[in-house]
């Protein structure tokens, strides 16, 4: 039901943060690094690659498709539902069409976002006024290439991307993908 989402197939950079300790939680969230996409989302995501190679940059991934057993572990190390949703309401990293990701420029470099990955603050929000004017450019340069490729964004998190009417879409657990990824 899932896509592996990888080079060469996918011109990407991966940096799947949850598979290392250097995430909110401070240890590992997947036991391997693996990701994974709904076929839908995987088809954007081919339209995102292009946008994003229009304009000189490259997309690299943090975060894909993230098993239930995953969001009960990031929402037992930050429980807050502006940011990480409450496993028993469901993610939809959960159901295969979420994606987390930055834009990178020709040096593999990421463009300044004004916070990182998963900077749980009200600075990671879209439409930050109090950005530089790079900062803010850099996030309209995402949002124009993930949204002109289908996505929606969720306005709290720069980063995070995912298909319109997401909820239409069963939440998975690990065991759906062979139990790759705990």
């Amino acid at each position: 039901m899932l896509i592996d989402i990888a080079p060469p197939d996918y011109d990407i950079d991966l940096d799947l943060l949850y598979a290392t300790a250097d995430n909110l939680s401070g240890v590992p969230i997947y036991r391997a690094p693996v990701c994974l996409l709904h076929p839908e989302a995987a088809r954007r995501l081919r339209a995102s690659i292009a946008l994003a190679r229009g304009i000189g940059c490259r997309l690299r991934v943090y975060d894909a498709f993230r098993p239930v057993e995953a969001q009960w572990r990031l929402w037992h190390a930050f429980p807050d539902p502006t940011y990480i949703a409450d496993p028993r309401l469901g993610s939809n990293h959960t159901r295969g069409v979420a994606i987390d990701l930055t834009l990178v420029d020709a040096g593999g470099r990421p463009l300044d976002m004004g916070t990182g990955f998963d900077e749980m603050t009200e600075r990671s929000h879209h439409g930050r006024t109090d950005l530089t004017t790079d900062q803010q450019r850099n996030r309209a340069l995402l949002l124009g290439v993930m949204s002109g490729a289908g996505w929606d964004h969720y306005a709290s998190e720069w980063w995070h991307y995912q298909l319109p009417d997401a909820e239409r879409y069963p939440l998975l657990a690990d065991t759906a993908v062979g139990g790759r990824m705990m």
